[in-house]
């Protein structure tokens, strides 16, 4: 079950709020044929990009016209740019001389629903490639006031080029729905995948692999001026692969950045420097102190090895130095009231207004639940959890959580935004913590995964898409012409 979200709205930005209400449509489509689908299996042996390699290059099975052989490629998104569902899709316009349009998937199952939309696995006809179809019924959009926020995540959608990012394939609209296309992770998400786990919660090693792919979707979509403000294990999906991949983007906020590059420093910031991860130095609750005090034992490894040696130029501020990416969306504020309760940053339950220092509210929610199963300021109710957020200080449940988690989760989850670990130098600050020690930013993408999924076996779908054809038939035979054939609802799924 979702967890609620605040049911209040503002005016003061592109956004508006999220509640538990879910989109529905009475718009039909057609069905394929039963004799026309083969059973599929999806399993490792199966292209990445959930498309059968063999739909896509067969050159006989297409039409003699050379464009339909040329390879797609998108220059704006080079991550995703050799990806045969690109291929599969200039395929069937090519093919049938015809925009890409609901009439050419068939929708197998629906994967989920949100506060505008739906989103269904959806199969691209005669191609072999899976999607998931986010499906927005566009009188609800004008209705509920929904309208703007829709529009502003296909505007992000669109932007958007990052290994742990979705990509949007197509859009297309009927006369009743707006239809996105993107990427279906077969992993299902890290809600699902954490109730999994022993104890409901991910071990250390496990939860430092997902909040390092997170943070750095975080960063880039920081970089972009992008504030996501709806981050929650529901939202992080998993691909088959096993990396993951952010969802859900109609909560955020779309501002300006400019990424600056400045010069390191001959000292670490005092900030980072003066983070201290042994029990022995643990004087008050922020485990800051000054840098003079701080004992050996208590230093981190990527800042002291325990061999003495001289500084080199890079270390003194030289010409040298490695410079820093800053890019944080400074200039983001809003009065909103958006996002989930049991993550909603203090600013925004105090309506102080906010900016991009909530995502880092809510990344310390999510690395304390990915731990511990659950979040910090839950209550019986969405008053108490309000409360709970603004009024009481952070616990940590008894258990084996390491002393660098905790104090990394402090830092996040300072109730001022200002002195919130991130607020100046937003995911550079971040990474740089002793919690992330190891971890290899650049080559995060090639890490072994903690899990992989299972296969997906989507051949049982034929079977009962055929049963709720003869369900559906038996319900509309009356109300559809015979000439017309038989057709599906979406609310059926």
């Amino acid at each position: 079950m979702s967890r609620q979200t605040p049911n209040l709205e503002s005016s003061h930005d592109s956004s508006s709020n999220a509640d538990s209400s879910q989109a529905s449509g009475s718009e039909s489509f057609k069905p394929s044929s039963s004799n026309g689908s083969q059973d599929v299996r999806l399993n490792n042996s199966v292209s990445l990009s959930f498309c059968s390699s063999n739909s896509v290059s067969s050159e006989a099975n297409l039409d003699t016209n050379e464009a339909a052989f040329k390879r797609v490629f998108s220059p704006s998104k080079p991550h995703k740019g050799n990806d045969l569902r690109w291929d599969a899709i200039q395929s069937v316009k090519c093919s049938k001389n015809e925009d890409l349009g609901l009439g050419h998937f068939r929708l197998l199952k629906k994967l989920g629903c949100g506060d505008i939309g739906s989103v269904y696995l959806a199969e691209l006809r005669e191609m072999g490639c899976f999607f998931a179809m986010k499906v927005m019924d566009k009188g609800m959009l004008v209705g509920r006031k929904k309208l703007v926020r829709a529009q502003t995540e296909r505007e992000i959608l669109g932007l958007l080029d990052h290994p742990f990012l979705p990509t949007l394939y197509s859009h297309f609209e009927t006369d009743k729905f707006s239809c996105l296309l993107m990427e279906f992770c077969s992993g299902g998400d890290l809600h699902i995948l954490r109730q999994k786990q022993l104890g409901k919660h991910f071990s250390e090693q496990a939860a430092r692999f997902y909040a390092s792919e997170v943070l750095l979707a975080l960063e880039y979509l920081h970089m972009m001026g992008v504030v996501y403000r709806d981050l929650k294990p529901e939202n992080v999906m998993v691909r088959e692969d096993g990396h993951i991949m952010l969802s859900d983007f109609d909560l955020s906020l779309q501002s300006f950045a400019s990424p600056t590059l400045i010069q390191s420093t001959s000292q670490p910031s005092c900030d980072i420097a003066s983070y201290c991860v042994q029990p022995s130095c643990i004087v008050d609750p922020s485990c800051r102190l000054p840098i003079a005090c701080i004992q050996p034992s208590c230093f981190k490894p990527r800042f002291l090895n325990g061999k003495p040696r001289k500084a080199n130029k890079t270390e003194k501020g030289g010409s040298d130095s490695l410079p820093m990416l800053i890019a944080e969306p400074t200039d983001a504020r809003s009065m909103s009231f958006v996002g989930t309760h049991e993550y909603l940053a203090p600013e925004i339950i105090r309506g102080d207004g906010h900016g991009s220092s909530v995502d880092w509210w809510t990344f310390g929610i999510f690395l304390y639940e990915l731990l511990t199963g659950k979040t910090p300021f839950k209550g019986n109710g969405n008053r108490e959890t309000l409360f709970n957020v603004v009024g009481q200080p952070l616990k940590f449940p008894e258990g084996s959580i390491s002393f660098a988690a905790k104090d990394l989760i402090r830092g996040l989850l300072a109730k001022d935004p200002k002195k919130r670990l991130g607020f100046k130098k937003g995911a550079t600050e971040i990474k740089q913590h002793p919690f992330f020690n190891n971890v290899n930013w650049a080559l995060i993408r090639s890490t072994n995964p903690p899990e992989i999924p299972k296969p997906i076996d989507l051949s049982i779908l034929n079977e009962t898409l055929k049963s709720s054809v003869q369900q559906q038939q038996e319900k509309h035979s009356q109300q559809s012409d015979s000439s017309s054939g038989l057709y599906l609802e979406f609310e059926f799924f």
